[in-house]
């Protein structure tokens, strides 16, 4: 199976008779009564404009978003989207229009730039996994941007329908600005792992919502690696269709001089007996003599438990080692819970420098200073890297993690 559509913003597709969409001239403003009732629309309009000052955008450097917030971003760009792998039945590709009822089912948008994006891109790709199907090899979903100085809007569904089995990679690279939606559905007992690889130019902006419906016994594996971009802000909101539900959620990201890399996630339990793990670790790294900002990360981890999600079982970490002084790690779990009737609910955070009884232990050992600081480094990765299931994915990390090491001669 191999199919190529191209996906192209445009800012007169408003979002008029979209569905869900909130009518009104005025955007309106809803206090949430909790981390998962936040206000959500298709429509674009709906929503203030946002600024330092809001919660959800106080860690982000508006500047540096290119009017992708506030309208002033208009798509004259192309992104491409290229998708190989198993052929039918097993898996089946579309290039569908914006009035594709399937579109917008795992979740509407819940702030102005994921908006934008639903209503500005013309064409989505929608991937469907057909029912109990396992196939052999991963399907690969390759974005590439609409180039240094153009801004485009995308749109990419995966459904993963009953009973199958299979592994999505979405690779995206390339240049330019770049604003989407990701829907990612599992029917029941659908077992489904994404690694989603946000691998950019250095000039690439890239500010994107993942939308994830987990269906009944469904056991979802969510990987977000970050490695690319000037901007990348990447919001995963989890949500359980059915009980029983299951979803580790994963994330490597190493940031280098000049480059800002957000990540914003929140799992909603509002089904009894479902399960979620999330892990995410990022390394920073700066340079004293560069005059661009420095290296900077922002993750932020919200878990809320539902009075009717008896049973619930769920854990979040978050680790950042600073590899250079000037480099900054703002990392937030919050944890809400409406009912006592749980089985586990925790979190941890962490933010520092080289273990020195690490380095120290290497170095008695005979092993020099810079080689000792890579090995921590490999280590420090090695939980996650080691889980994803292909292995010239594995590769891949492993040397763009040792690529960033010598380029900074750590």
């Amino acid at each position: 199976m191999a199919t190529t559509n191209r996906s192209q913003g445009d800012a007169a597709g408003a979002a008029t008779g979209v569905r869900g969409a909130v009518q009104g001239e005025n955007p309106v403003t809803i206090p949430a009564m909790n981390k998962g009732e936040v206000f959500t629309s298709f429509d674009v309009e709906a929503f203030e404009v946002p600024s330092g000052r809001d919660e959800a955008w106080r860690f982000t450097p508006m500047r540096r978003l290119r009017g992708l917030h506030d309208g002033k971003a208009k798509a004259d760009g192309t992104a491409t989207v290229a998708v190989t792998g198993p052929d039918a039945p097993a898996v089946s590709v579309e290039t569908v229009d914006r009035q594709d009822a399937r579109l917008g089912r795992a979740g509407a948008p819940a702030d102005r730039v994921s908006a934008q994006a639903y209503s500005s891109f013309e064409t989505a790709t929608v991937v469907t996994i057909g029912a109990e199907a396992a196939p052999a090899e991963p399907v690969v979903v390759t974005l590439t941007g609409p180039g240094t100085g153009k801004t485009a809007f995308g749109h990419v569904q995966v459904q993963a329908l009953r009973h199958s089995k299979a592994v999505l990679i979405l690779d995206q690279r390339g240049a330019g600005t770049y604003a989407e939606n990701v829907e990612i559905l599992l029917g029941d007992g659908a077992d489904l792992t994404v690694v989603a690889i946000q691998d950019w130019s250095d000039d690439a902006v890239h500010v994107g919502s993942h939308h994830l419906d987990v269906g009944r016994d469904a056991k979802l594996t969510h990987v977000v690696v970050t490695l690319g971009g000037e901007l990348v802000r990447i919001a995963p909101t989890l949500k359980y269709s059915g009980p029983g539900g299951s979803a580790d959620l994963w994330g490597v990201y190493f940031a280098d001089d000049g480059q800002h890399f957000e990540h914003h996630l929140l799992v909603d339990h509002a089904q009894p007996h479902c399960r979620s793990n999330v892990v995410y670790k990022g390394a920073l790294q700066g340079d004293p003599t560069s005059k661009k900002p420095d290296a900077r990360t922002v993750w932020i981890g919200d878990v809320l438990i539902r009075a009717e999600a008896e049973g619930t079982d769920t854990y979040e970490l978050n680790r950042n080692l600073v590899l250079t002084d000037g480099a900054r790690a703002d990392s937030v779990p919050n944890l809400e819970i409406e009912t006592g009737e749980i089985r586990r609910a925790s979190h941890a955070s962490t933010t520092g420098r080289f273990d020195d009884e690490q380095l120290f232990y290497l170095r008695s050992r005979g092993i020099p200073e810079r080689e000792a600081r890579q090995l921590v480094v490999r280590g420090f990765f090695h939980e996650i890297i080691d889980r994803i299931p292909v292995e010239v994915v594995r590769a891949r990390l492993s040397d763009a993690i040792e690529a960033e090491l010598a380029a900074a001669g750590s």
